[in-house]
């Protein structure tokens, strides 16, 4: 478990709840899920920025990360082994933290995401 408890920033928050309206996805943690992936995919180091969880959206490591909990857990340790970073409590926190927003940026100030389909585009999309 990177971490037992996920708070977003309130600028986090409002970028979700566009992203829930253009998806119809209806959790929080599904469309967190995307935005961590999706922050993953890239090839560089999310910007270390003091993020202020600020905003009411509080989950579990288990409510995000669900029944796939050890899979998250395994590519955040990999991505921090391919960076040529520590795989410390610390450093696992900090860069998911990291992640988790910067993803929840990307996916929603793209003008690409207009519903769920277009997020399946990413997925399927090749770099």
């Amino acid at each position: 478990m990177i971490v037992k408890q996920i708070k977003l920033s309130s600028q986090a928050k409002e970028r979700l709840s566009r992203l829930k309206g253009k998806t119809g996805i209806k959790n929080w943690n599904v469309l967190c899920r995307w935005a961590f992936c999706y922050s993953l995919s890239e090839n560089t180091i999310p910007t270390d920025v003091n993020i202020n969880s600020d905003s009411n959206v509080e989950m579990s490591w288990y409510t995000f990360a669900g029944e796939y909990s050890d899979i998250y857990d395994a590519l955040m340790k990999a991505w921090c082994l391919c960076c040529g970073l520590t795989i410390d409590e610390e450093t696992l926190s900090k860069y998911f933290k990291l992640h988790l927003e910067r993803g929840i940026a990307y996916l929603s100030g793209t003008n690409f995401i207009k519903s769920i389909d277009d997020l399946l585009d990413l997925a399927i999309e090749e770099k």
